[in-house]
C-alpha cells in the first residue's frame, strides 16, 4: 500500500483503537493518532510505531463533545502530511442507562461520542477524502439492531451511527467509501462477571472470544482491498447476533 497514505483514528491510544493503529502503521500507512485525555497512553504508542517506522505517528488532542473543535482536528490531521485518505471512527462511550435513571446528561454524553461526533468529523474530513477516493469506517455494534438490556441509550446512538454509515455512503459517493463494522464479544467491559462472559461465548456459533486483532484485521480490509464496498455494516461476532 502507497506509504503516504493517511489514516485518522479516534481515540487511538488504548484498546480497539490502539491495535487497529498498529494494524495500519504495518502496512505502511501514516498514523495521526487522537485521544482526549490519555496523553500517556497515546505517546507510548506513538514512540513504539516511530521506532520502527522513523516521524510516521502524529498526535492530536481534542475533546470530540466539542463540536466546533473538530474541523480544527481535521485540518490538523490533514496538515501533518499535506492528505487525509481514512478516517476512523472509533472513539466511544459505553456504560448502562437504565430506564427510570437516564438522564439528559448521559443522553448528550452517549449520543455525542456515537453519533453526533462521527457526523461533524466525517463532514469536516469529507473534502479532503474525495480528494483521494478515501474511505471512512464507523465503530458500531451489534447491539445497535438488538438492544441489549439496560443500554437503551447506548443502543440508540449505535444505531443512528448505522443510518449514518449509510447515507453518508450515499452522498459521498462515489469517491468517497463508508462502512461500519458492528462488534460482538471481542473486550469485555469492567463490570461484567464470568457467568455472562460464559453466556454470551456460548450463543456465537464459533463458540469463543473474539479479539482485538480480529476487528483491526477487518478494518485493513476495508481500507485496502474492499473497493467496491460501500454502506455496509459488517458484523465481527462470531455468528452472534444471529442467534436469536
Amino acid at each position: 500500500m502507497d506509504q503516504n497514505k493517511v489514516a485518522l483514528i479516534t481515540g487511538g491510544s488504548q484498546r480497539l483503537g490502539a491495535t487497529t493503529a498498529r494494524t495500519l502503521h504495518q502496512t505502511g500507512i501514516n498514523i495521526v493518532l487522537h485521544y482526549r485525555s490519555s496523553r500517556e497512553s497515546a505517546q507510548q504508542l506513538q514512540k513504539e510505531l516511530n521506532a520502527t517506522r522513523k516521524n510516521s505517528v502524529v498526535l492530536v488532542q481534542a475533546d470530540l463533545m466539542s463540536s466546533k473543535s473538530l474541523p480544527a482536528l481535521v485540518k490538523e490531521a490533514h496538515n501533518a502530511w499535506g492528505r487525509l485518505d481514512i478516517l476512523i471512527n472509533n472513539a466511544s462511550s459505553f456504560y448502562r442507562t437504565p430506564i427510570g435513571s437516564a438522564d439528559e446528561k448521559q443522553w448528550d454524553d452517549l449520543f455525542g461520542s456515537n453519533a453526533k461526533a462521527p457526523f461533524f468529523l466525517s463532514q469536516a474530513a469529507a473534502p479532503f477524502l474525495k480528494e483521494n477516493h478515501g474511505c471512512i469506517v464507523n465503530m458500531v455494534d451489534i447491539h445497535a439492531e438488538r438492544p441489549l438490556k439496560e443500554h437503551t441509550l447506548y443502543c440508540m446512538a449505535k444505531a443512528s451511527l448505522v443510518m449514518l454509515t449509510k447515507s453518508m455512503a450515499r452522498e459521498l459517493g462515489p469517491e468517497v467509501r463508508v462502512n461500519a463494522i458492528a462488534p460482538g464479544a471481542i473486550m469485555w467491559p469492567d463490570e461484567i462477571d464470568e457467568v455472562t462472559k460464559k453466556r454470551i461465548v456460548s450463543r456465537t456459533f464459533l463458540k469463543r472470544k473474539g479479539n482485538p486483532d480480529d476487528i483491526a484485521r477487518t478494518i485493513l480490509f476495508l481500507v485496502q482491498d474492499a473497493n467496491y464496498i460501500t454502506g455496509q455494516i459488517i458484523a465481527v461476532d462470531g455468528g452472534r447476533s444471529l442467534n436469536g
